[in-house]
């Protein structure tokens, strides 16, 4: 009888350390920044400029995490990431200055890198080929599954009991996930037995050694430069928008709207993204970035005019039906136009180009709000997406070969 293919648990493991980092790093950042700001002598900008800070040096340190991928065991590099990521939360509730709050944010970016999209969509890319989207989509929608399973239930906690006493909480709920995990984070298919896809064992070799543009080469490409600058526009708008969801609701009506908002779109985007892995293997990749960007755009716009718990719920809903399809897309088009030869470098440098548009959106989004409103903020995040849209049409993913890449 032949047995399941080991990479679905390993999608399965992905799903769950995706989920922990997201919903309390990644979506956590938003709820911290609203009780930061709620419960300490913090103001808006400081703690965006410090949300924009933790994404620069998690991209930074991702170009470490792509080269120690090449040389040693995934699962040590989660399990670093894990535990820095865990000690960051549990000193987040006893910051009291602004140094402080940068000090624990550096850290805490630094356990982000180890564990979150780099290792997690290296190892899908690896255990997967063919139907690597359809791994991915069901690997990363743990990223949307963690702001419900794990963000709202952390924000009512610090709701309840303030952030000092929240901290510890979360702190070991985020050990203890990673510990549960790591165990099944197997490194590749040939580390146990196997192939791709559940392939004979004997063509692995050679399609891997196949399967793959140069990175020096890889990085001079139009093809590269035309993708990192639409995603700049696309995840600093994404990003920008998501670390302030929760203060606007606080702000315009309460904490518990801002929070539902956070709910609404992180369901929108597990149904969105489900629906993303089907059509992302039968749709030419950059046309659904484009259109996923102009959504985007409508949605932070939408988000910017909502007066309403109802109306900010339903739109945040809709945009989260973008939010993961934008952030899967990232990687397959990577492996799509390059191949997995050079995917962990690339990806990786990939990811830190966009950091200036996630680092960016935030501080931007925050640094408008105080100098006018969060209509503003949000009306020039949509912009941004619009924008991001029409550079995806300047490009298209090319065949994984020498030649047509560099063409």
């Amino acid at each position: 009888m032949r047995h399941p293919f080991k990479g679905w648990i390993v999608v399965a493991a992905i799903f769950i350390q995706l989920m922990t980092s997201s919903g309390l790093a990644f979506y956590g950042l938003a709820i911290y920044l609203d009780a930061l700001t709620d419960e300490r002598a913090f103001t808006t900008t400081s703690v965006s400029l410090a949300t924009s800070m933790f994404f620069v040096v998690s991209g930074v340190v991702g170009q470490l995490v792509a080269r120690l991928l090449e040389r040693y065991d995934v699962r040590l590099i989660v399990a670093a990431g894990g535990a820095v990521s865990s000690l960051s939360i549990y000193l987040l509730g006893s910051v009291d200055t602004v140094a402080e709050l940068y000090a624990v944010y550096l850290l805490f970016a630094v356990g982000f890198a180890l564990v979150g999209l780099i290792p997690a969509t290296t190892l899908v890319t690896r255990w997967f080929q063919v139907r690597r989207a359809t791994a991915l989509s069901i690997a990363s929608t743990g990223l949307s599954v963690g702001a419900f399973t794990l963000s709202a239930p952390a924000s009512a906690l610090i709701n309840d009991r303030g952030l000092a006493d929240a901290a510890p909480v979360l702190a070991l709920i985020y050990l203890v996930l990673t510990a549960l995990v790591v165990p099944w984070l197997w490194p590749s298919p040939e580390s146990r037995g196997l192939a791709p896809d559940g392939k004979a064992t004997e063509h692995a070799s050679a399609a891997a050694a196949a399967d793959g543009i140069p990175y020096d080469q890889a990085i001079r490409t139009r093809f590269f430069a035309v993708l990192a600058a639409a995603f700049v526009l696309a995840m600093g708008a994404q990003v920008g928008g998501l670390s302030h969801i929760a203060n606007l609701g606080s702000e315009r009506i309460d904490r518990a709207a801002g929070a539902t908002a956070l709910t609404a779109l992180a369901l929108g985007s597990v149904i969105g993204r489900l629906i993303g892995g089907i059509l992302a293997d039968r749709l030419p990749l950059i046309r659904l970035a484009a259109a996923l960007s102009v959504g985007q755009g409508l949605a932070l716009i939408g988000i910017g005019l909502a007066d309403s718990r109802v109306a900010l719920a339903v739109i945040a809903f809709l945009w989260g039906t973008t939010v993961g399809n934008l952030l899967m897309l990232q990687p397959l088009i990577v492996a799509a136009g390059f191949g997995v030869l050079a995917y962990p470098r690339l990806f990786a440098l990939l990811s830190l180009i966009v950091t200036a548009g996630v680092a960016g959106g935030p501080f931007l989004l925050g640094f408008l709000r105080d100098q006018s409103s969060y209509q503003t903020s949000y009306v020039v995040a949509g912009v941004l997406s619009f924008a991001a849209a029409v550079v995806f049409t300047a490009t298209r993913v090319p065949r994984p070969s020498p030649e047509t890449v560099a063409a």
